[in-house]
């Protein structure tokens, strides 16, 4: 008779770091590969109604026509160093834009909500169901991008200006970064609330308040010190000043002063920082209402 071994009795398979490394990248290829094709469906939907993509680029267009030219005889200085009010107004158009369109972004998902569409992805095969909220993060930060784009062509054609490469880049990243934020808060509140009346109700709530409240359409020394206060908190505020700073000066750094706030200057990398610690804490705060609802 054999015995065995007390050490054999404890053996146990020793795991592979090859196949926990196999494992990783079939969950990362998995999850890129849903991500990509539930993105791909966004833009599939987009093609076939456009409507939201043109109307998104005709009335900011409109804006920037209607408004340049109403305050087209202004006195010059009124509005700061600009040659024009179409060049004061053209960053926050491009900023307004951007913003509504991310704070958009949960229709979507409702509407998938409510027509159970939702319901079955929940229920698929998903490596993370996390792809949800990538797609449409991605599907609407790139429209975010693209109406931005078309926003600064048709600026340029009415005379305020096309910033450099290096400004047209920060751009890009000044809208990345608010789209990001405003996306993430209203998906949460797509998770969160119980239709999508009571989404659209929050997104006409808060939409023109958040114009005005900010300095897109008047700088800050035009208001009174309590909406100085209010605009100062806007995060649309430090999207604004920065682009509109690109359009009104050829060299500018990190350091450049771009807003003088009342509790201090505001500089262009400060206003980077501020928006990149607002979209950081937007992704943050809705992080419990997905794990509730997706995980």
């Amino acid at each position: 008779m054999s015995v065995t071994p007390k050490s054999d009795l404890n053996w146990q398979p020793a795991t592979s770091p090859q196949v926990s490394i196999d494992t990783n990248n079939n969950f990362f290829g998995d999850l890129v590969q849903e991500t990509l094709a539930l993105t791909r469906r966004l833009f599939i939907q987009l093609q076939r109604r456009p409507s939201s993509l043109v109307a998104g680029i005709i009335q900011p267009v409109m804006w920037l026509v209607l408004f340049g030219a109403l305050f087209q005889n202004a006195p010059k200085g009124m509005f700061g160093d600009t040659t024009n009010y179409g060049q004061f107004l053209s960053a926050g158009v491009i900023v307004f834009t951007a913003f509504a369109g991310a704070l958009n972004a949960g229709l979507p998902v409702m509407f998938d909500r409510e027509f159970g569409f939702l319901n079955r992805l929940l229920v698929a095969p998903l490596a993370s169901r996390f792809s949800i909220v990538f797609a449409s993060a991605i599907f609407i930060i790139s429209q975010s991008l693209l109406q931005a784009a078309v926003i600064v062509v048709a600026a340029a054609f009415l005379g305020a200006g096309l910033p450099d490469a290096a400004g047209l880049s920060a751009i890009a990243l000044i809208v990345f970064l608010l789209a990001l934020g405003v996306t993430a808060i209203s998906l949460g509140l797509a998770f969160a609330l119980p239709g999508h009346i009571e989404l659209i109700a929050v997104i006409f709530v808060v939409n023109l308040p958040l114009l005005f409240a900010s300095t897109a359409l008047a700088p800050l020394s035009f208001m009174p010190k309590w909406l100085q206060i209010i605009a100062t908190l806007n995060p649309l505020s430090y999207a604004i000043e920065p682009i509109r700073y690109l359009y009104l000066h050829n060299n500018w750094g990190l350091g450049s002063v771009v807003m003088q706030a009342p509790w201090g200057s505001v500089t262009f990398g400060g206003a980077i920082l501020i928006l990149l610690g607002f979209a950081f804490v937007a992704l943050l705060s809705i992080q419990p209402q997905l794990r509730r609802t997706l995980a």
